[in-house]
Order: structure tokens, then C-alpha cells, then sequence
């Protein structure tokens, strides 16, 4: 049970920090001057690499952990919808934990989907996932 607030708490960070940033950081560059933009994203952003990037890692390794318990052994049918599903979900969240972890300890930007649109569309797939896979 404390692993799993603790990847809600993980999860709701780094997802929030991506719906702020696209829905409304990225919307600065409307009312204020390029110049402004930029200081006040930077301004912003100097607080969200000490806490999103760890908080990613944290709902990855709690998502990992939450996988081997919850996942079953695979029936002679084959996968159920919610290990498939499930396993989506765990690629999705793995994509963005490599991605996320090169950035942080080895300072690689990623090379495709730089803006960070591509990993909210995810993390919107995985909370759907998450809903659909007990249906």
C-alpha cells in the first residue's frame, strides 16, 4: 500500500509538471516578450530539475516493483486483456524512464520528440490504461 502512494505521489508530480508545462507554461510566450518568456521559464524550470527528474525515476521503480507483484502468471490461453494492457502500460512507463534517466545522469537530450508533448500523450495513454485494464 505505501508503494503505491508513493508511485501515485511520483506520478502526479512528474504528470503534473507536464500538463502545467504544455497546457500553460508553454502559453507564456503569448502575454509576455520573448525575453520575459524565457526568464520566466528558466526561473521555473531551475526549480523542476530538482524534483520532477527524481520523481520520475521514483514512479518507475515503484511501477516496476508494482508489476512483479501484480502481474500473474500467464494462463494456456495467454495474456489476459490486463496483462496486455498492463505491459503496455509498463513499456510506455519505461520509455519515459530511460529517457528520463539519460537526461538526468548522463545529460542526453533525447534525439526524437524533444518537446515534452510526446511524454504527456503518454502519460495520458497510461492513466487511460491504468482505468481500462480492470474493466
Amino acid at each position: 500500500m505505501i508503494i503505491k502512494l508513493i508511485h501515485l505521489f511520483a506520478v502526479f508530480t512528474y504528470g503534473g509538471f507536464l500538463f502545467t508545462d504544455n497546457l500553460f507554461m508553454s502559453k507564456m510566450k503569448q502575454t509576455l516578450s520573448p525575453d520575459e518568456a524565457t526568464k520566466a521559464r528558466e526561473a521555473i524550470m531551475m526549480h523542476v530539475r530538482k524534483i520532477v527528474p527524481n520523481a520520475l525515476l521514483i514512479a518507475v521503480a515503484t511501477g516496476i516493483y508494482m508489476f512483479t507483484q501484480v502481474f500473474g502468471e500467464i494462463g494456456p490461453d495467454g495474456l489476459s486483456s490486463f496483462q496486455i494492457m498492463l505491459s503496455i502500460k509498463a513499456f510506455f512507463g519505461l520509455w519515459l524512464g530511460i529517457r528520463g534517466f539519460n537526461q538526468k545522469f548522463f545529460k542526453i537530450n533525447p534525439w526524437l520528440f524533444k518537446s515534452h508533448l510526446f511524454p504527456f500523450a503518454l502519460v495520458i495513454i497510461i492513466i487511460a490504461l491504468s482505468q481500462l485494464m480492470y474493466i
